[in-house]
């Protein structure tokens, strides 16, 4: 009985000084994209209230599943975490036919941290200032142009699929890794339109490098105040909203969970953060573990039924 007793304190000691070394946060997309610029407007604040330095290890590929996989396969410690979005956790497993991780089996929900609408863009060459000119433009022009997204899988890459299924017009899909180099190509041209974050879009679009036509969500965004919906656009019931979260892999104790989910709340009610979120575009939306775990699970059909009136599979 002491003896159990002995190893239950030791243990608890254990969790209440977790973290006791910096922690790993892996992202699946290279630096200088939409994912990158949400942690970075977390991590400081973060790290400080843990007590431990947070270092932001990027494994881009596959529309993130490399990053995934590489999270799912790390020890259920609390020191590897995934900071992720809409496509690696809820969309990639309706469109990739092999995946090599499960989101609902394969992690542990700590907390949502943002609902992220997208902008709908084109760069400077094209002669359309508004998604109606637009859809003009590209059923004048079939097969002439082209999209970019930031992989394979992810909202980028599906938003515009959608949005060919609702317009009727044909582009023909560039995938890259990642945002930063896709918006390099929308700004010289190789491809001529884009979904992306409005967080990332509100940047290009400010300084005059890309033009947006539409956003995503279904009220204008404080970010692109100027910028119509797609609904208003004409694109009826035209709602897309993308999401971020952070994962452990399964089988993290639930100390540790609830210690960094805590942590992750404390960030979100900072009201620095919240201005900046909101100034960037995004929705600070937390949603606790357990809630979190709730909407990925009603998520997941929601997006597989999206995937499938698209059209769009990936070996």
């Amino acid at each position: 009985m002491a003896s159990g007793l002995a190893f239950a304190l030791a243990s608890a000691g254990v969790l209440a000084a977790f973290p006791e070394k910096p922690v790993r946060l892996v992202i699946g997309f290279p630096a200088g994209g939409p994912l990158d610029q949400h942690a970075r407007l977390l991590v400081d604040k973060l790290q400080v209230i843990l007590g431990q330095p947070i270092i932001v290890d990027y494994k881009p590929g596959a529309g993130g599943s490399v990053g995934a996989e590489t999270v799912a396969k790390s020890p259920a410690d609390g020191y590897t975490l995934m900071l992720a979005n809409t496509g690696v956790l809820v969309i990639n497993g309706a469109l990739y036919t092999k995946l090599p991780y499960n989101t609902l089996r394969d992690f542990v929900p700590l907390a949502r941290t943002a609902m992220q609408p997208l902008a709908l863009l084109v760069n400077n060459n094209v002669p359309a200032k508004t998604l109606k000119e637009f859809n003009d433009y590209a059923r004048a022009n079939p097969g002439k142009l082209n999209y970019g997204s930031a992989g394979n899988g992810g909202i980028s890459h599906l938003v515009p699929e959608m949005f060919k299924t609702a317009t009727g017009v044909f582009m023909v899909h560039i995938p890259y890794r990642g945002s930063a180099p896709a918006f390099t190509d929308l700004m010289g041209g190789q491809v001529q339109f884009m979904a992306e974050s409005i967080a990332q879009a509100a940047n290009y679009h400010k300084q005059g490098k890309v033009r947006a036509l539409a956003v995503t969500s279904k009220e204008r965004n404080p970010a692109l105040p100027d910028i119509p919906t797609a609904i208003e656009s004409g694109l009826e019931g035209f709602e897309v909203v993308g999401f971020y979260g952070f994962l452990a892999p399964a089988g993290t104790p639930k100390d540790v969970v609830a210690r960094l989910s805590d942590a992750m709340k404390q960030v979100l009610t900072n009201p620095e953060v919240r201005n900046k979120m909101v100034s960037q575009g995004a929705d600070p939306a937390f949603l606790d573990s357990d809630d979190f775990g709730k909407f990925l699970a009603a998520e997941t059909p929601r997006w597989a039924a999206a995937v499938k009136a698209s059209g769009a599979k990936l070996d």
